[in-house]
């Protein structure tokens, strides 16, 4: 097991067969990752964190949680911070989506290509997160690297 390192990210996740199949959604400041992350709970994801995630392996596998004060809370710009219905302690963490700041910065078709989180390769996709597909997006991602959903 590693040592657990903190991202500025969220970290939503979906259910199937019995194991939670994560997304952490990276970007700068301002960039919509705690607005995709409330309009992915729509869409049958959970809140896993949101602002920061802690990251850590265990068993050669990516794993995100919340920090202890931020458990169970998402930030709704205009609104405040707000507790989230059910959210999750942990999952294992399957892709990372990296925000952009324009629609026209996401590739129309993207070679496939990874980076290296707590020293593991993980898939990563650039998302324009105001995209109102956004969530069903990730939903496609994540099939088409074979995680079941």
């Amino acid at each position: 097991m590693s040592l657990p390192a903190t991202r500025h990210a969220g970290l939503i996740a979906r259910r199937q067969d019995g194991l939670w199949r994560g997304a952490l959604i990276e970007g700068p400041s301002g960039a919509g990752k705690s607005d995709l992350a409330l309009r992915a709970l729509e869409h049958g994801f959970r809140l896993v964190a949101d602002d920061r995630v802690v990251v850590f392996t265990a068993g050669g596998r990516l794993y995100g949680k919340a920090p202890d004060t931020l458990a169970g809370l998402i930030e709704v710009r205009g609104l405040g911070v707000v507790a989230t219905n059910a959210p999750l302690p942990f999952c294992e963490i399957t892709v990372l989506i990296r925000c952009v700041d324009a629609p026209e910065a996401v590739d129309r078709l993207p070679d496939p290509h990874a980076v290296s989180v707590a020293g593991l390769s993980i898939p990563v996709f650039d998302l324009w997160p105001r995209e109102p597909a956004a969530p069903l997006k990730i939903v496609r991602i994540m099939q088409s690297l074979g995680v079941p959903l």
